[in-house]
């Protein structure tokens, strides 16, 4: 039993078992900043589709830095909406969106996943002073709507392991491991 399970952790920890591939119906993109950028606010979405929320994800960037499409698709609008500039891009039933956004394409125009759509402005960036694009991935139209998480579409975005909560480290006792007790210095597994 014990050379199975460390045969299975020896899998995992050299990455042989993997993470599972994404179905076919699953687009993969690429990030829409280069380099890949620090996420600075992550999706939240709304318990009611009128309710408050983060619709996006907010990724730290800087003024005039080019943004990218994140799927290949068709420019379904390059604008201001409410002063604000707006780039957003048709996938099928999907839709990704990118502000603030000065735009370099046109409405209509075909893009390939990794094109340029414009460029990164501090002006109405949700992160004022400093300059951050709002990436949104939205499926469906006008109340059938549903507002997605676009960091699934290049595969979640960067792990942050968060501080611990207490002062002590908790003590696990892995299932292969002999009682602590029989050891002469006790090792600690922090969790």
């Amino acid at each position: 039993m014990r050379a199975v399970l460390g045969a299975v952790l020896l899998l995992l920890l050299l990455g042989v078992a993997g993470p599972s591939r994404a179905s076919p119906d699953e687009p993969v993109g690429v990030w829409p900043l280069d380099p890949r950028p620090d996420v600075v606010r992550h999706f939240e979405p709304p318990p009611t589709p009128y309710a408050a929320g983060h619709r996006g994800v907010d990724l730290a960037g800087s003024p005039g830095q080019a943004v990218h499409a994140a799927l290949a698709g068709t420019v379904g609008f390059a604008g201001s909406i409410g002063g604000k500039p707006v780039v957003t891009v048709l996938h099928g039933g999907r839709r990704t969106t990118y502000e603030p956004v000065v735009a370099s394409v046109e409405r209509g125009q075909p893009v390939a996943a990794g094109d340029v759509l414009g460029r990164l402005v501090v002006t109405d960036s949700h992160c004022f002073p400093s300059a951050c694009l709002h990436w949104g991935l939205v499926e469906g139209e006008g109340d059938d709507r549903t507002y997605l998480d676009p960091l699934s579409l290049v595969g979640g975005g960067p792990v942050r392991l968060l501080p611990l909560w207490r002062d002590d480290p908790v003590t696990v006792r892995l299932p292969w491991s002999p009682p602590l007790w029989r050891w002469r210095r006790p090792v600690d597994w922090v969790a």
